[in-house]
């Protein structure tokens, strides 16, 4: 790792809670998933490992401003990089990666750097980690496990089919048929699972 992204990553530390659902450790392993994806597919990871690493830095937030926090957080990334001197024909990649990184901002990703941050950031909200993450949030927002059995069916099990990458497509798979055997157990102990239409 570069010394410029390592400054970009104390940087986002200091304006994240250390974990949480959408905490640093979160960002860190997005960013080791669009490392690993990056690679694979080919992408610029000038433009891709600063998104990684900012696409999260406003999240929370979020609740308090009303600002979504893709959209903040990609002002806030292409203040930083001007302030760092960043190269100037690169930033705007960077502030469309995050941009459309998130799964509900109506942002299609244009740019193969922009698809690779929006499934890794999928595949993070997916598999085990997607499992703990999912109920440390309904935890944060004073829900049970209703809620967050529900949150699997309003978007953790469309996931699989919302990848870009063919890298990623393998790793959904994977993911996704974990999480599907953890509701079945789910269900099995607790009769927790709620329907799709309900």
């Amino acid at each position: 790792m570069n010394e410029e992204i390592a400054a970009m990553l104390d940087h986002v530390r200091a304006a994240l809670p250390a974990s949480g659902a959408h905490g640093f450790d979160h960002t860190l392993r997005v960013v080791r998933l669009c490392e690993r994806l990056g690679a694979r597919e080919g992408a610029d990871m000038a433009v891709l490992i600063p998104a990684a690493t900012f696409h999260d830095i406003t999240r929370p937030l979020e609740e308090e401003t009303g600002i979504p926090h893709e959209e903040e957080g990609a002002r806030m990334a292409a203040a930083y990089l001007e302030s760092i001197r960043y190269p100037a024909d690169l930033v705007p990649g960077i502030v469309h990666a995050i941009r459309a990184h998130r799964y509900s901002s109506g942002i299609a990703p244009e740019t193969l750097e922009a698809r690779v941050l929006s499934d890794a950031d999928n595949l993070d909200a997916m598999g085990a980690v997607g499992i703990v993450r999912t109920f440390m949030q309904a935890g944060e927002q004073g829900h049970g496990i209703e809620d967050a059995t529900r949150h699997f069916y309003d978007k953790l099990l469309n996931l699989k089919d919302r990848m870009y990458t063919e890298s990623a497509r393998e790793s959904a798979r994977e993911r996704h048929a974990f999480l599907v055997a953890f509701l079945d157990a789910l269900d099995g102990e607790t009769g927790a699972r709620i329907p799709p239409d309900a």
